[in-house]
């Protein structure tokens, strides 16, 4: 919900507004509003642009037969396309790879997955049988994290971490250079807290995997798990 022109205008003006600036350098959709024709979101991101407020339009989670549905329509009503798509991605969260992922690689569009580090998981700090540690996100909704993860997730740490050993890098670094070796990323969201934080984040530049590392990584997910989430 929330696409109409009324919304998509108002949303870009409080934006603006916001952050303090005359202009937005990537404006992106949300999930995609079934309940607004696709002509009249579209037009209003195009406005955008014309009068120089948006730079490029970008689309967030949605199925790959509706961004390509966007892309088509844009071409041929002349709309501003978008240029990027922000899937969620990760090594314990493949099933892009069988939504949007083909779309973007067909289409040439930038890809700026979020939650690449599956919320905190693949950064090593959860247990299987411990409790969340203080101040992590399972702490503060008093999850469980071996309730919160799949087995499939958990065998994936396991690669994870015995990789990361083997190169004297961080579970997180290992995860990261792993998104980064995939050619259709363009550069995955990172949230750190911190500057160590951001320091361990961009260490991950520096990891290099080879083809067996990735093979391993990937071995114990199948994207087809998922394939239900995408038409949400």
């Amino acid at each position: 919900m929330g696409l109409s022109r009324k919304h998509v205008l108002e949303q870009a003006a409080k934006s603006l507004d916001r952050l303090g600036t005359d202009y937005i350098d990537l404006y992106q959709v949300r999930r995609w509003d079934d309940g607004t024709p696709a002509e009249e979101t579209l037009s209003a991101l195009d406005h955008l642009v014309e009068e120089g407020t948006v730079r490029y339009v970008g689309a967030s989670t949605m199925a790959g037969r509706k961004l390509m549905k966007a892309l088509e329509r844009s071409d041929a009503e002349n709309y501003e396309r978008f240029v990027a798509v922000q899937p969620e991605y990760s090594l314990t969260r493949r099933h892009e790879e069988l939504n949007a992922l083909p779309v973007a690689e067909d289409q040439g569009l930038g890809v700026i997955p979020w939650s690449p580090l599956a919320g905190g998981f693949l950064t090593g700090k959860y247990e299987r049988g411990e409790p969340a540690p203080e101040g992590s996100r399972l702490a503060q909704r008093d999850a469980d994290p071996a309730e919160e993860y799949g087995d499939d997730a958990w065998a994936v740490l396991d690669e994870v971490r015995a990789v990361a050993e083997e190169k004297g890098a961080s579970p997180l670094q290992v995860s990261l250079a792993w998104l980064l070796h995939r050619n259709v990323v363009t550069a995955p969201i990172v949230g750190p807290k911190t500057v160590p934080q951001l320091e361990e984040n961009v260490a991950a530049l520096g990891i290099d995997l080879t083809g067996k590392e990735t093979a391993r990584l990937e071995a114990p997910t199948d994207p087809a798990w998922a394939r239900q989430t995408v038409d949400e």
